[in-house]
């Protein structure tokens, strides 16, 4: 997977990293940097892309 692939991850990471996004950019953070910042907070809470198998949360 090259960098900056974002088809690993499912709909509701997508959906929250833009919402996290749009945070960021309304307090005046650029736009690539936002979107930076947006992607390392979903990964640090969800762990990165989809998971399989059952019981990790």
């Amino acid at each position: 997977m090259s960098r900056g692939d974002k088809s690993a991850y499912t709909d509701k990471q997508k959906r929250k990293a833009e919402h996290i996004e749009e945070s960021y950019e309304s307090r005046g953070v650029s736009e690539k940097e936002a979107e930076r910042r947006a992607w390392a907070t979903v990964n640090k809470q969800e762990g990165g892309g989809k998971k399989s198998g059952s019981g990790r949360h």
